[in-house]
């Protein structure tokens, strides 16, 4: 017996799969599959996130609906993995919160912290708001850098602290003591695989979306995205030296390595999330878990408006509107910080722990 009934029915399907083996070159789900005869809770939850949502078992299948053994694998296994979002999470209180009604949680969160910041600076100095900055140390007329830096690094820390928690969970739930994850074979294998979303498609035609002509779109925009943060990010942290290293204050002038990491990394996030939003509202509901579709929005809207917000900042940051856009904007990044643990973010962190499990498995053949 199983603790959910989806996974009694991820159960039932890889027993049939096991069987029948005809889709094993299409992706890591099937050949690790192969390498089980009876499926743990955990086995399955790692199953369902080394899956990619491609949907070319679904297509290829023999026995896919309408046929009576009803094989759904892309759907079964994307609300399995869904599920396991709120198994994982810590604390356990706030498992499933986002899933339902996530991207007005997200909203609301994001409009708070902006109101929030508004209201420190109204409290101390209202011309600031509405004043015109520029140079060195604009940024922080309406919010001193320190305090900035203490909500903020906060959030973050919160963020990276619940997520190693669920990590070490979902590690520890498909039978692998924690001292594996140290593995540098197994991570830099999992790297490559994930950069490279070598699983996105399909065997290698592509990613099946609205009908059964497959194409790379979800690949590329995944990219886009992944990207686009991972540049943001980077943007974050060459500014943090900046300022604690080489005693420079933001904002930096336009061509200064911030500015362009950010920029770059903004418009990946306008293009992959928009692209991603478009791909998702075309594909087939048959492949996806149609009942938490608003995690998956949340998450997708949430880079997306941290993208405009920055791009928005950077385009108008010398005028009136910079009070009201630097506080919209850090609303944002706070509110994707502290939801990051409980919603869509976490597949990409699950998937790659995942993609590590599947490269010792296969060194281990």
């Amino acid at each position: 017996m199983h603790g959910t009934s989806i996974l009694e029915e991820a159960d039932r399907l890889m027993t049939v799969c096991n069987s029948c083996r005809y889709c094993e070159g299409l992706c890591a789900v099937f050949p690790a599959m192969e390498m089980r005869r009876a499926f743990s809770d955990g086995d399955l939850n790692y199953l369902a996130n080394l899956c990619h949502g491609c949907g070319a078992c679904y297509t290829d299948c023999q026995f896919s609906p309408p046929h009576e053994f009803n094989v759904n694998v892309p759907r079964t296994l994307a609300i399995a993995r869904a599920e396991s979002y709120a198994a994982y999470a810590w604390p356990r209180a706030f498992s499933g919160l986002f899933a339902r009604n996530g991207l007005v949680i997200s909203i609301i969160t994001a409009l708070s912290v902006a109101a929030f910041i508004f209201g420190f600076a109204a409290f101390n100095d209202r011309e600031v708001l509405v004043g015109i900055h520029t140079g060195p140390g604009a940024f922080y007329k309406l919010m001193p850098h320190d305090a900035m830096a203490a909500l903020f690094g906060a959030a973050f820390l919160y963020a990276l602290i619940a997520l190693a928690m669920g990590v070490r969970a979902f590690w520890r739930d498909i039978g692998e003591p924690v001292g594996g994850l140290a593995d540098a074979g197994s991570l830099w294998q999992a790297i490559k695989d994930a950069g490279q979303l070598r699983y996105l498609d399909g065997g290698g035609v592509g990613c099946f979306n609205a009908d059964e002509r497959p194409n790379d779109l979800r690949k590329i925009f995944h990219h886009f995205t992944f990207y686009g943060f991972a540049l943001c990010f980077a943007a974050t942290c060459v500014a943090t030296l900046y300022h604690y290293l080489l005693a420079r204050e933001a904002p930096y002038p336009w061509w200064d390595l911030p500015v362009v990491l950010g920029t770059l990394g903004g418009i990946g996030l306008l293009v992959g999330p928009a692209g991603l939003f478009t791909e998702k509202w075309k594909r087939d509901p048959a492949l996806v878990d149609t009942q938490r579709a608003g995690m998956d929005t949340a998450f997708i809207a949430m880079l997306f408006l941290t993208g405009l917000t920055g791009i928005a900042l950077v385009l108008w940051r010398d005028t009136a509107a910079m009070g009201p856009l630097l506080a919209l904007h850090l609303g944002v990044v706070f509110s994707l910080f502290v939801t990051m643990p409980y919603g869509k973010f976490v597949h990409g962190i699950y998937r790659y722990v995942a993609l590590v499990r599947y490269a010792q498995e296969r060194q281990q053949m």
